[in-house]
């Protein structure tokens, strides 16, 4: 496969991924803000995902509707949705012709949904849940029409690395920030509210109703989050399928090359899956989780090395 196509199906996922997460995040913190007790802070949000910016934060006043314009948006937000969809569908132009109508398709109405005007408008004057729902429901749409649609080649593969890298990213992210308030504000540990809208922006809190029957308690979020075999979104569950679609790249011409990748796979998943909330708990979950966080931007990186190098 050539690069530039290869670097097209990785970048396309990715960007999809994000858009996800960022899109659930946003409709459990604006549901959030509508019902805290206490003073609310979208300050997390914007840092997970438009990084440390204390003018930003400023220039947004903490307002909700102003938050969520930016986030969905924003021109000049890279990470905005609108702009991470016009990327995602620049991508799946140019392989057009590798994936399927039915795909193509539905990308395209997402874009177009995402771009209507009214869009924004809605989020400023109506109830910004219901347009959320309805950009969430164009990216499960576009997840099921892939996973039923797509050939089961190298191009899927190299789509569902991207995805779980996106995936364990983010959830790194979220859980390294989130545990971070509370070395600022101790009582968020013990702030069930708190750990449940975690929960909800991963999409995890049914499963963590049937998995653990004491309550919410913020060590088994946090092993929920990372070592749950069961849990789509946790980070072993990511590390697993990057291995399982890496996995079926292997080309002899290349095999070296392979090698040095799938080690660096094989360490990280190894890393995750002998490690217990005890043993994290002794290292420093920070530090555990910044060590996580290189491993899969160095698996990027290699990916880019050794795959789309010439793109």
């Amino acid at each position: 496969m050539l690069s530039r196509v290869a670097a097209s199906f990785f970048w396309l996922s990715r960007y999809i991924e994000r858009s996800d997460g960022i899109l659930r995040m946003l409709k459990i913190n604006y549901a959030s803000s509508q019902d805290a007790v206490r003073e609310f802070t979208w300050e997390p949000v914007i840092r997970i995902y438009s990084g440390v910016d204390d003018e930003l934060t400023s220039k947004l006043h903490n307002d909700s509707r102003a938050v969520l314009s930016y986030m969905v948006s924003g021109r000049n937000n890279p990470n905005s949705i609108t702009n991470m969809i016009t990327l995602a569908r620049e991508n799946a132009r140019s392989v057009q012709e590798h994936i399927t109508r039915d795909l193509w398709q539905c990308l395209n109405e997402y874009y177009h949904c995402v771009k209507d005007p009214s869009i924004n408008q809605r989020l400023m004057e109506d109830d910004p849940i219901s347009v959320l729902d309805v950009l969430i429901k164009q990216i499960m749409l576009y997840y099921g029409t892939a996973e039923i649609s797509m050939e089961r080649g190298q191009g899927r593969s190299f789509m569902n690395i991207g995805k779980y890298l996106e995936r364990s990213i983010q959830a790194v992210d979220i859980l390294d920030v989130k545990f971070g308030s509370v070395n600022a504000n101790p009582d968020l540990l013990t702030d069930t509210t708190y750990w449940k809208h975690l929960l909800q922006s991963l999409g995890g809190y049914e499963l963590y109703l049937k998995t653990y029957r004491d309550g919410i308690e913020a060590q088994n979020v946090m092993e929920l989050i990372i070592l749950n075999d069961d849990f789509p979104r946790s980070v072993i569950y990511s590390a697993n399928n990057i291995h399982r679609y890496y996995d079926r790249l292997k080309n002899e011409s290349h095999l070296s090359n392979h090698r040095n990748i799938a080690f660096q796979i094989g360490k990280l998943q190894s890393f995750i899956q002998y490690s217990s909330a005890q043993s994290i708990r002794q290292v420093g979950l920070h530090q555990f989780l910044t060590q996580i966080r290189q491993d899969l931007f160095a698996i990027g990186t290699s990916m880019n090395e050794h795959y789309f190098a010439n793109y």
